[in-house]
């Protein structure tokens, strides 16, 4: 998965396109210093999207934006 396009938001979210899901936007919201999933407006036309593919778009836009430190050190990602 590719991430394809994104642009900013009123209060700290973003909007961005993958190549898997063309015609659904996902709305990323921050959290702490990092962004995570807070909607898809999914369209009938893309696949389902599956937890996996959750995943992989926070990381590809928290990549993309330089956080990606943020992210793997998040309380639910760390194994204590």
């Amino acid at each position: 998965m590719r991430l394809e396009r994104y642009s900013y938001m009123k209060r700290n979210r973003i909007k961005a396109y993958f190549d898997h899901f063309p015609d659904s936007p996902v709305i990323f919201s921050k959290i702490g210093s990092y962004y995570f999933v807070y909607v898809i407006q999914w369209s009938e036309y893309d696949p389902i999207v599956l937890r996996r593919d959750l995943e992989e778009m926070e990381w590809l836009l928290n990549k993309e934006l330089g956080l990606n430190e943020e992210y793997i050190n998040r309380r639910s990602y760390r194994n204590d």
